[in-house]
C-alpha cells in the first residue's frame, strides 16, 4: 500500500510530477531564461527564477513572498481573468512581462505593480503602485518607457522614468456598464483574449477597447460562501441573447488624440484579435455573429478607416488561432484553415496572402518564430501522427519542402524560441517521464537542461514508481469511418484472466485532446492503483484532427459524440478481462456534460455509475460565442437544443450518478446543475450530489479537492467493487 497514490498525496506539495517551470521565456538578447517555479513546501505559490545561458546556473530572481508577504484579497475582476485563464489556484506570481530592451521585468503581484530591473549586478525592485484599487492587465510598452494597466474599469499608464500617471481612455461609466481597455466575458473565457489594450511599436500608438456591456443581460449569481452568500451581477451573454459592443481606438501618444476603428462594431460581430505588425501597421480580426467568416482588416491608424485584407469562410464555423507572427520585412505568417486543416500562410506587409506554406492532413498547433535570414518558420504540429506534438521547421520562400522534425520522437513537446530564432526553450514528456525542460539550439540539439526533473531516488515520484502504470493505445473506427484514438491504462499486477471494472474518463469537447503520448493525469493512475482499468477515447468534435472531424457536431452536440463513446463501450464490452456489468463514466465540464448525455442516452445497464462535474446541461444556460459555433441560435436550432439538453433525456436515468458543482461557478453557472437536481427530485429519481462553497468552475482550494477525490473514491467503490 505504501506506493499507492492517494487523494491527499496528489494534492500536496511538492508536486508528484516534480518541478516544472511556468511561462518560461527568453530575455530580449537571449543571455539568460526567465520562468515561474513552484515552492517546495507550496507547489501553488509562484516566485520568479532566472537561467543564466552561459553558466548554466538558475537562481531565485524575486521572491514573491517579500513583494506580498500576506495574502491579499483578489478583486473580482482579478478573480474572473484568473479563472480564465485557468490559474485561479495559484499565489505568489503568476504573471510576468520583460520590456523589449531587456533591462526590467513587469511583476503584477497583489493588486499593484513592480518593475525588477536587472541590467545590472543586483536586482532592484521598484515598486510602481501603491492604491487602494486594484491593477490588472498591466503591460509594458515597446520601448519600456510606459507601463499601462487598468484601474476601476480604464486604462491608465506610467511614464517609468518621470513615474507620473496619465489617463490613456476616458474614465469608465459603471452605471452604463462601459469600461475602456478591457477584454470581456467571451473574449476571455472563450477567444483566449485577455486584454483589451495593445501598444504598437517604438510606443508612438497604443490600441485599446471601448466595452459596452448594457446590452447584456444580468444574471444574478449567488457566490455562496461557507459562512456567507455574496449576490454578483454578472453580466453572462447566454445563448441567443445580446452580446456586448466592443469598439476599438488608437490613441496616438504623442498629440494624445484618439480615433475610433471602423469597425461596425454591434452585439453581432467579434473583435477577436489585434496585432500590431509596424509602427504604423495594425491589424483586427473581426468575427460575424455565426462565426462563420473571419475577416483581416488593416486599419489606417490615423484615420480609423479599415481595408479587407484577407477573408476566411467555413461553412459551419471558423476557429481562431493566435499565429500572427510579425516579420520585419514587413510581412508576417499566420494561420488558417481553408484547406480543412490548420497550416501556415505568409501574407505582404498590406495582410495579402502570398501562399500557403504547409499542407497536408494533419494540423499545425501553433507559430513559434521565423528565421528571416534562413527564410524558415518553425511551428508545433502533429506531421508525424495525432498521438506527439512535435517541433519542426518548414522553409516559408516555397512550398516545395516538407517539414524537418527538430525533436526526438517518443513524447509530446511544446517549446518557446527566443527573438532571433536561434535557440528554443523545449519542455518533453511521455507516459514514463515528467515534463523536462531544456535549453536547445535551433537545429535541435540539446544544449542544457534548465531542469531534468529527472525521477531519480530524490524525485517526489519515487516512492510511487513501483507501482506506476502507462497506457496502451488503440483506434476504433467511428460510424462514417474517421479514425478514433483510445488509451487504456491497466491495474499493476493486471491479470487477463481476471476480470475488471472499468472507468470512461470523457471530456468529448471541442478545443481538447484526452489521448497522447505525454504525462497524463496522475488521478488516472491512482484509479488504475485501485483496481480499475481506466478508458480515455478522443471521440469526433474534438481537437487536432481538422474540420471534418470536429464538424460533425454541428447543430446538435451530444450526439455523434455520445455514439463514438458507446462506440468504445462497445470495444471494452468485448475485451475477456472486462466485467460489462461494472463500468462508469465520469467527467467534468463538457466531460460533465457528456457523462450525463452518455448514460442517459445508452441502453439500459449499459452503466453502473455515472460521475458528472460542473455540467452544462442546457446550452441555453452557456455563452453566446462558445455555444453559438456549434449550436447556432436556440431561435435559429430550437430542436437541436431540445435534443442535446439532458432534460429531454432524464426520464432515462436508470444508473446510479453522482453530480459535483461548485457554488460560486461563473462559467457553467450554478443553476445548470439545481435545474437537474429539482428535475430528478420531481421525478422521484435517486441521485447523490456534493457542492462545494465559494469554488468557481475548478475546484482550487486544497482541502476541498481531497474531499472531492475521496467522495469520488468512495462513489465509485460502492457501484463498481464486486
Amino acid at each position: 500500500m505504501k506506493h499507492l497514490l492517494t487523494p491527499e498525496r496528489l494534492t500536496a506539495s511538492p508536486s508528484l510530477s516534480g518541478p516544472s517551470p511556468r511561462a518560461a521565456r527568453f530575455s530580449p538578447d537571449g543571455s539568460r531564461l526567465t520562468f515561474l517555479k513552484g515552492r517546495a513546501n507550496d507547489r501553488q505559490r509562484y516566485d520568479l527564477w532566472s537561467y543564466d545561458v552561459k553558466t548554466g546556473k538558475a537562481a531565485l530572481l524575486v521572491d514573491a513572498r517579500k513583494l506580498e508577504p500576506e495574502d491579499v484579497e483578489l478583486s473580482e475582476e482579478e478573480k474572473a481573468l484568473r479563472e480564465r485563464k485557468r490559474i485561479a489556484g495559484l499565489g505568489g506570481i503568476v504573471t510576468y512581462e520583460w520590456d523589449k530592451r531587456g533591462e526590467q521585468i513587469l511583476i503584477p503581484i497583489a493588486g499593484d505593480l513592480w518593475l525588477a530591473k536587472v541590467a545590472g549586478p543586483a536586482v532592484d525592485v521598484q515598486r510602481l503602485t501603491k492604491s487602494k484599487a486594484f491593477e490588472y492587465n498591466a503591460e509594458v510598452s515597446d520601448t519600456g518607457r510606459y507601463v499601462s494597466f487598468i484601474r476601476d474599469g480604464a486604462l491608465f499608464a506610467i511614464d517609468v522614468a518621470a513615474g507620473r500617471e496619465l489617463p490613456l481612455s476616458p474614465a469608465a461609466d459603471p452605471k452604463a456598464a462601459i469600461s475602456y481597455g478591457v477584454a470581456e466575458f467571451v473574449a476571455q473565457e472563450e477567444m483566449s483574449r485577455y486584454v483589451g489594450a495593445w501598444w504598437g511599436p517604438e510606443d508612438r500608438y497604443i490600441a485599446y477597447t471601448r466595452v459596452d456591456e448594457s446590452p447584456v443581460a444580468i444574471v444574478p449569481r449567488f457566490d455562496i460562501a461557507a459562512s456567507e452568500v455574496t449576490v454578483i451581477e454578472q453580466r453572462y451573454p447566454r445563448a441567443g441573447e445580446p452580446n456586448a459592443i466592443v469598439d476599438l481606438f488608437v490613441r496616438d501618444m504623442k498629440t494624445g488624440k484618439a480615433v475610433q476603428v471602423d469597425l461596425d462594431s454591434s452585439p453581432d460581430t467579434y473583435l477577436a484579435r489585434v496585432d500590431w505588425t509596424g509602427p504604423d501597421r495594425l491589424f483586427v480580426q473581426r468575427v460575424n455573429r455565426a462565426q462563420t467568416r473571419l475577416e483581416l482588416l488593416r486599419v489606417d491608424v490615423t484615420s480609423g478607416a479599415v481595408t479587407t485584407a484577407f477573408v476566411e469562410t467555413q461553412p459551419h464555423w471558423v476557429n481562431l488561432s493566435k499565429d500572427l507572427h510579425p516579420l520585419a520585412s514587413g510581412g508576417f505568417l499566420w494561420s488558417t484553415e481553408e484547406s480543412g486543416y490548420r497550416h501556415i500562410t505568409l501574407h505582404d506587409p498590406d495582410g495579402r496572402k502570398i501562399r500557403q506554406v504547409t499542407a497536408g492532413d494533419w494540423v499545425v498547433s501553433s507559430v513559434l518564430g521565423a528565421d528571416e535570414d534562413r527564410k524558415v518558420v518553425y511551428f508545433e504540429g502533429f506531421v508525424d501522427g495525432v498521438l506527439e506534438r512535435h517541433v519542426y521547421r518548414v522553409s516559408y520562400a516555397s512550398s516545395d519542402d516538407p517539414p524537418f522534425r527538430l525533436t526526438a520522437p517518443g513524447g509530446e513537446w511544446t517549446a518557446s524560441f527566443n527573438r532571433d530564432a536561434d535557440a528554443f526553450i523545449g519542455t518533453f514528456s511521455s507516459p514514463t517521464q515528467p515534463p523536462q525542460t531544456g535549453l536547445y539550439r535551433a537545429d535541435g540539439t540539446f544544449v542544457a537542461w534548465i531542469e531534468e526533473n529527472k525521477v531519480d531516488d530524490d524525485h517526489p515520484y519515487a516512492p510511487y514508481l513501483p507501482a506506476h502504470v502507462t497506457p496502451e493505445f488503440g483506434t476504433l473506427s467511428a460510424d462514417d469511418g474517421q479514425t478514433l484514438h483510445y488509451s487504456i491504462l491497466k491495474p499493476p499486477g493486471f491479470d487477463p484472466k481476471k476480470t475488471y471494472p472499468v472507468i470512461v474518463e470523457v471530456y468529448g469537447g471541442p478545443h481538447a485532446q484526452t489521448v497522447a503520448n505525454d504525462w497524463r493525469k496522475l488521478s488516472d493512475v491512482m484509479l488504475a492503483q485501485r483496481g480499475y482499468i481506466v478508458f480515455r477515447l478522443d471521440n469526433r468534435g474534438m481537437w487536432n484532427r481538422g474540420k471534418k472531424f470536429e464538424d460533425v457536431i454541428f447543430r446538435q452536440t451530444g450526439d455523434a459524440e455520445v455514439r463514438d463513446q458507446l462506440r468504445g463501450v462497445a470495444h471494452l464490452r468485448s475485451l475477456p478481462y472486462v466485467d460489462p456489468a461494472r463500468i462508469a463514466v465520469d467527467g467534468w465540464s463538457y466531460g460533465g456534460y457528456m457523462a450525463l448525455m452518455v448514460t442517459l442516452k445508452a441502453p439500459a445497464g449499459t452503466f453502473a455509475a455515472a460521475v458528472a462535474g460542473a455540467p452544462v446541461t442546457d446550452w441555453k444556460l452557456y455563452d453566446t460565442f462558445y455555444t453559438e459555433r456549434y449550436m447556432r441560435t436556440p431561435k435559429d436550432n430550437p430542436d437541436g437544443y431540445k435534443a442535446a439538453s439532458v432534460f429531454a433525456h432524464l426520464t432515462r436515468l436508470s444508473s446510479p450518478l453522482l453530480l459535483f458543482h461548485g457554488m460560486a461557478d461563473d462559467n457553467v453557472t450554478f443553476d445548470n446543475s439545481t435545474r437537474v437536481y429539482a428535475e430528478l427530485q420531481r421525478m422521484n429519481k435517486p441521485f447523490e450530489m456534493m457542492t462545494y462553497p465559494g469554488q468557481r468552475h475548478g475546484v482550487a482550494d486544497q482541502d476541498m479537492q481531497v474531499h472531492l477525490l475521496n467522495t469520488k473514491l468512495a462513489f465509485l467503490a460502492r457501484h463498481l467493487k464486486p
